[in-house]
């Protein structure tokens, strides 16, 4: 199953950081998506995109987790040649994510 069958995404940007929470449609889906969207795994997973840190924080009242990718942006919106300088399209590329059959 790919992660958007489960969670919807959104994103954001500040200079070469890009933002993506990942929030669960059922929040009993929550700790599943806590269990596997480790900081290591989306580095993985966004390799070649991620290119410094990846850090995670965890907002469980809301069933979402939120990623902070540092170096991921072709260095921000007004130095980069990148066709989606903002990163909005991160968000696609974060719901593509094989998740294993709950």
């Amino acid at each position: 199953m790919r992660l958007h069958q489960i969670a919807h995404c959104r994103t954001g940007d500040k200079g070469n950081i890009s933002n993506i929470s990942v929030i669960a449609y059922d929040s009993t889906d929550f700790p599943l998506l806590a269990n596997i969207l480790t900081p290591d795994h989306i580095k993985h997973c966004l390799q070649g995109i991620a290119n410094g840190a990846v850090e995670r924080y965890e907002l469980p009242q809301l069933g979402a987790l939120n990623f902070v990718l540092h170096n991921a942006l072709g260095g921000g919106v007004t130095r980069s040649l990148a066709l989606d300088a903002h990163g909005k399209c991160l968000a696609s590329a974060m719901l593509d994510i094989e998740i294993p059959g709950r």
